[in-house]
């Protein structure tokens, strides 16, 4: 990656490719770590049952004994840069009496830049990372059930200072927490259920705090079911489902009126401003972590106004609408309007009863909002399975799926396990599309229990 920007850039791509939303900040937070896990389609959040439990649920830490070191490297996204690496290192240890402490270091470096000024003068190169340290504390509640919490700081170096007139440096530093759960023999004998609330807490600022971004906080729900249990033998298949808990609105025509703002906090006219005449913010926003917590499972379905995804503006605001279809024109026949099957609205303003509903690319603003259904939610959700073969304890066969509709991500993954004298080695493998950024990762992983 060579070029000023490109880490912005780069950034967003790593969003998509963690999470079908890139409206969070920080979400470097949410690359999976083990290569046990990258083999088992990154199914985790109730089988947590090593040194990763710090990431990927702390409550199962309280079921662990003794102590363990664990790490892992791996060359992330080589389809899109050979110069990305990921690295995460994890310790813990049981206490009786009082519970197991533990706690995780995360490092992705995202490469060297070029930096340049704004017309296109080489100034040198800078290097971008993001690390994070976590602390963890699990106990048991009963014999069967435990929960986890853990206390992070994260520290996001993008570049060293703005770009043209931006003031201020590039660099992030944010703290947050996750809470975790976990119930083994839930409903049935060898059936776990497991729960993590992840990375809660405020807003991710660089330069600008006004653009500040939401934590990537993620709700994840996940049932491991032992379907062999024997000395020998076992077999496991498990199942996690995760919500990224992010309400991110873009601009939204919320009263009707074909604008996008056009009014002050007072809704008293002002052309040019943000809200609508009742006060309601109409360009894009996120609602603040104790409204996403509830408004995130239905932002894209029952709440939201008429979207306005371009600006048409020679009224003086964002205009909703104002292009009509003309099928005449649908020359390919396939019954979609595209950008050269649009006529403007002539004679019309907006709210008329004429105006167009489209926007010049073909693009529906107008009674956008009529269109959303339940669906648009649960297309959000990321689907995670895994079955893991285990061969007394010293070997370990993986393979798992990991499907993301909305990211536009279905991997298929496939990973080895190896154990002997305290000692444990795994392999994961992803599996995709080829030149899809993610396909040929691989994860190397190493534990030590002492």
């Amino acid at each position: 990656m060579k070029r000023l920007g490109a880490v912005l850039h780069l950034c967003t791509i790593l969003s998509g490719l963690v999470f079908a939303q890139s409206e969070a900040g920080s979400i470097f937070l949410l690359i999976a770590p083990g290569a046990r896990a990258g083999g088992m389609g990154e199914a985790q959040v109730a089988v947590a049952n090593d040194a990763y439990a710090s990431y990927w649920n702390p409550a199962g830490l309280g079921f662990l004994d003794g102590s363990e070191l664990a790490m892992m490297h791996v060359n992330w996204l080589p389809g899109l840069a050979d110069d990305l690496f990921y690295e995460f290192l994890a310790f813990r240890r049981q206490y009786p009496t009082f519970g197991t402490i533990g706690g995780h270091v995360i490092f992705l470096n995202l490469g060297e830049q070029i930096r340049t000024s704004e017309t296109g003068e080489e100034l040198g190169t800078f290097t971008s990372y993001m690390t994070a340290l976590s602390l963890s504390y699990s106990a048991l509640i009963s014999q069967d059930k435990s929960f986890g919490l853990n206390a992070k700081i994260s520290y996001q170096h993008l570049v060293e200072i703005g770009a043209g007139s931006e003031k201020g440096k590039g660099t992030s530093t944010d703290f947050g927490f996750d809470l975790g759960y976990m119930q083994k023999n839930w409903l049935l004998n060898d059936l776990t259920l497991g729960m993590n609330l992840s990375n809660i807490g405020p807003k991710v600022s660089f330069i600008d705090p006004d653009q500040a971004d939401p934590q990537p906080t993620n709700l994840s729900i996940g049932i491991n079911y032992a379907i062999i249990n024997t000395e020998y033998n076992k077999l496991n298949i498990v199942y996690d489902v995760d919500k990224l808990l992010v309400a991110s609105y873009p601009d939204m025509d919320w009263d009707n009126n074909g604008y996008i703002g056009g009014y002050d906090e007072d809704g008293n006219d002002s052309p040019g401003n943000d809200y609508n005449k009742a006060g309601k913010i109409e360009i894009a926003h996120t609602d603040p972590i104790y409204f996403a917590l509830f408004t995130s499972w239905v932002d894209d379905w029952f709440l939201g106004g008429d979207i306005d995804k371009a600006v048409s503006g020679e009224y003086g605001d964002k205009v909703i609408g104002g292009w009509t279809w003309n099928l005449s024109l649908d020359a390919n026949g396939n019954g979609k309007p595209d950008s050269d099957e649009m006529e403007k609205t002539i004679g019309s303003e907006p709210g008329d009863s004429d105006w167009g509903i489209y926007n010049e690319w073909g693009q529906k603003e107008v009674g956008s909002n009529e269109d959303r259904s339940l669906t648009d939610e649960l297309d959000k959700l990321v689907h995670n399975t895994g079955i893991e073969y285990w061969y007394g304890k010293y070997f370990a066969m993986r393979s798992g799926y990991y499907y993301d509709k909305t990211g536009k991500i279905s991997n298929p993954t496939f990973g080895i396990g190896l154990r002997f004298a305290g000692y444990g080695f795994d392999f994961g493998y992803t599996y995709g599309e080829p030149g899809h950024p993610l396909t040929n990762t691989m994860r190397f992983s190493l534990n030590m229990e002492f």
